[in-house]
């Protein structure tokens, strides 16, 4: 596997540690530890190591599948790696909506060949009839984000429905990030309980604010976790047993709280994002979740230029969308705590006055 670098992940390399505030962020705020038990007794390994088999069906009737239809994982990132190692080889062909997480894109183009079909701005809206251009015969997966990150399109689920039987008219899977679901007012049904072609991804990152649980799964078709599994063996082995034990908390009756507090907090935040927008004459596709992805001022070359003179001058962090292949974009992150990032708007706008 010879896989590119993780530009977006480079960004934050040089630039987050020093800076005064994170408006990159694509998930809400953190919740505090104190909030939960926090003794799981003895810190082993969990055994079996694909998750506890009784939350497994707990998690598993989200999706109208069983326990060994889940495979719990180290955050959404390693169950998109385990999926993708899981669903494709050499000879092997994705279909990858973008833009995207660079993840979602990079990993399979290191395992077999991708063909990306690009959203176009400012709607951003999925094409199903370019993805079924793009499909081949070798085609084993094709992969969407819903909410998609970075633009924070909500692709209605009769298109989402439409990739799921186009995908399954060609005997591939449909792999849908579904990171940012909960965060919606009305969450579409998951793409693992649309059918047989249907695996689902997603963590307690990014909707509930437990980025620290580093816990996550796959939900599918058993044969896919299975082999999922068996690479999981060589990657993180098992779950961790603080992250299971915190997470059946916050997935039992905590998370009705949990979600609403944080849903709450979302649109709290994004009624402030889109003053801003307003007032400084910039456009977004109006996001579901806690990501913009906002037009780059006048006055700016371009995404890059624009976000490291914030982040130089103002110590800001944004993300510029030249990483996600538009450099007319920026990326905003606004499932902060209001206080900062109201100060950080306020330093984005003295940025862009000083250049107007």
């Amino acid at each position: 596997m010879d896989i590119a670098p993780f530009e977006l992940e480079r960004w934050f390399a040089e630039y987050e540690h020093e800076a005064d505030i994170m408006l990159a962020e694509s998930g809400i705020r953190s919740l505090r530890a104190d909030r939960f038990d926090l003794n799981p007794g003895k810190l082993g390994y969990v055994i079996p190591t694909n998750g506890d088999p009784e939350f497994r069906a707990e998690v598993g009737e989200r999706y109208d599948r069983g326990a060994d239809e889940v495979l719990f994982t180290c955050g959404t990132q390693e169950a998109n790696l385990l999926a993708f190692l899981s669903l494709m080889d050499r000879e092997s062909h994705a279909v990858v909506v973008t833009p995207t997480y660079q993840a979602l894109h990079a990993v399979p183009e290191s395992i077999g060949d991708v063909s990306r079909v690009w959203l176009e701005p400012p709607e951003w809206e999925l094409d199903v009839d370019a993805v079924a251009d793009a499909i081949r015969p070798e085609t084993s997966v094709v992969v969407l984000n819903n909410p998609n990150n970075p633009t924070g399109r909500y692709h209605p689920e009769e298109k989402v429905r439409a990739l799921y039987d186009l995908a399954a008219d060609h005997d591939a899977y449909l792999l849908c990030d579904e990171v940012y679901r909960l965060l919606a007012d009305d969450p579409l049904p998951t793409v693992a309980s649309m059918g047989e072609y249907g695996v689902s991804t997603t963590s307690l990152t990014k909707a509930y604010g437990l980025a620290g649980l580093r816990f996550g799964w796959i939900a599918g078709p058993e044969e896919v976790v299975e082999e999922a599994w068996e690479w999981k063996d060589y990657t993180t082995i098992s779950p961790s047993i603080f992250g299971q034990h915190v997470a059946r908390q916050a997935l039992g009756e905590r998370e009705e709280a949990i979600l609403a507090e944080n849903r709450e907090l979302a649109a709290h935040n994004h009624e402030i994002v889109r003053e801003f927008v307003a007032e400084y004459d910039l456009s977004w596709y109006d996001p579901v979740g806690v990501n913009g992805f906002v037009s780059v001022p006048d006055g700016f070359a371009g995404s890059k230029e624009f976000c490291r003179a914030v982040v130089e001058e103002e110590g800001v962090v944004l993300a510029p969308g030249e990483l996600f292949g538009y450099d007319d974009y920026f990326r905003i992150g606004f499932g902060l705590p209001t206080d900062e990032l109201e100060e950080g708007l306020s330093r984005v706008a003295d940025c862009i006055e000083r250049r107007a």
